[in-house]
């Protein structure tokens, strides 16, 4: 079964860390023809943009730290060819097509979203990892494996073992993550 639609006038998302310490505010907007993810994430006090297509194929990935311009800004061509906004190929980023963040559980939705695996199904999918504070950028071989109607599996990579298992709600986003976020709206 796959996800529901999300409701045209958007849709709203909060986590807090396990500890409770901080929180992720996530607006999804639909907005000339095209979904707009938008997430606070108060720890690590960034804001991250993701342009997604009706599909939920990434466009366009922004990351803002401390400045009003962003500090990342990339761009792919929708067949897995990635840049910068100022044209400069990124051919060491080539292959992916979602983007990963450890500091939100929103980034797992991307995949879970296009993929419509069966229950017990698995696939391996290329994606670029973000680290918030080095903005170092890296293609990983994430693993999605669909556990029940609304339990997922995923390994971010070959060193992620085991995989964190986590719920979604009815849209195919993260509920709790156990150990890292807790839903809290």
């Amino acid at each position: 079964m796959s996800p529901t639609a999300f409701p045209a006038d958007g849709y709203t998302a909060t986590w807090e860390t396990w500890d409770g310490a901080h929180r992720e505010a996530l607006t999804l907007e639909w907005e000339n023809e095209a979904w707009t993810a938008t997430g606070r994430v108060a720890r690590e006090r960034v804001e991250y943009v993701i342009r997604l297509s009706p599909l939920w194929h990434v466009r366009q990935f922004l990351l803002f730290r401390d400045l009003p311009e962003p500090d990342l800004w990339l761009g792919t061509d929708g067949h897995g060819h990635w840049g910068e906004v100022n044209g400069a190929h990124r051919p060491e980023l080539d292959g992916a097509h979602d983007v990963g963040l450890a500091v939100t559980p929103f980034t797992y939705t991307l995949p879970i979203r296009r993929l419509g695996l069966d229950v017990g199904a698995q696939l391996y999918v290329p994606v670029l990892e973000v680290d918030v504070e080095t903005l170092a950028t890296e293609m990983i071989m994430a693993t999605y494996t669909r556990v029940a109607e609304h339990t997922w599996a995923v390994a971010d990579g070959p060193g992620d073992d085991p995989a964190v298992q986590f719920d979604v709600d009815a849209h195919g986003v993260a509920l709790d993550v156990p150990d890292r976020f807790r839903r809290v709206l």
